[in-house]
């Protein structure tokens, strides 16, 4: 049994139709773990739906500042409170508790970084299709995250991720919106941490109205969205102009 102290965190907005019973399973499956919930700003329900829930941990933003810096606060916390390992996840009932075991499993074996995939395989519990231009999008940075670092992923933007926290330390993150994945991409091939993806299920539910916000529910405003925060991150890290063309940054 490990005894290296461990937190799933988990980024909120809105969610109040979800929030019990995704944070009660959560307790359920992982009962070792500390629960954080970054409450980014939510003005339905959310915050009396937690404040009745007992035994988690929450930290609230005054308004909403974006899935990046939600989860760039819970970084910061675990880092701050001393924890070994941290699992993120998403509140909406896209990410199945159940497997957060499988992500402190993965790692306890020493991997700095492990990445939830959608893609890699189709497993059980999946359920529903992604939208064709999100699939489109995802596949095209994707493909731009591989060019530059060779980790040969599958999904760069799944939510559900474990991580080594002192891998975390060394990580220089600064995004605070949807396309903070591609930052840590970037920074975890900069420092040469190890990367594995542990298969979960597509889960796309008809009961949430999926949308980005900030005017980035166009298909075609979010792409030059993420691909202005993919040519800062590489641009910032300083790589050759060989890397940056295989990137697609030139």
């Amino acid at each position: 049994m490990s005894l290296r102290r461990q937190i799933v965190a988990i980024p909120v907005f809105n969610e109040e139709r979800s929030a019990r019973q995704v944070l009660e399973r959560v307790r359920e499956v992982a009962p070792q773990a500390v629960v954080l919930v970054v409450d980014d700003g939510s003005t339905d329900g959310t915050a009396s739906v937690l404040a009745g829930i007992p035994g988690i941990a929450v930290l609230r933003h005054p308004r909403n500042l974006g899935y990046g810096r939600a989860l760039r606060d819970a970084f910061d916390w675990a880092q701050s409170y001393g924890f070994d390992q941290l699992v993120t996840m998403d509140c909406d009932e896209q990410h199945e508790p159940a497997l957060i075991p499988a992500f402190f499993r993965r790692l306890e074996e020493g991997w700095d970084i492990v990445s939830g995939s959608r893609y890699l395989a189709r497993v059980a519990g999946s359920e529903g299709e992604v939208p064709l231009d999100r699939l489109a999008i995802n596949r095209e940075f994707t493909a731009r995250v591989n060019a530059l670092t060779g980790f040969g992923i599958t999904d760069a933007f799944c939510g559900f991720k474990g991580y080594q926290v002192s891998a975390l330390r060394r990580l220089h993150l600064s995004e605070d919106g949807y396309a903070m994945p591609l930052e840590v991409w970037v920074e975890a091939w900069r420092h040469g941490l190890s990367i594995v993806e542990l298969p979960v299920p597509l889960i796309y539910k008809p009961n949430f109205e999926r949308r980005f916000g900030r005017g980035l529910d166009d298909p075609s405003a979010r792409r030059r969205y993420y691909d202005d925060v993919w040519r800062r991150a590489v641009r910032a890290d300083g790589c050759p102009a060989v890397a940056r063309r295989q990137a697609g940054c030139c």
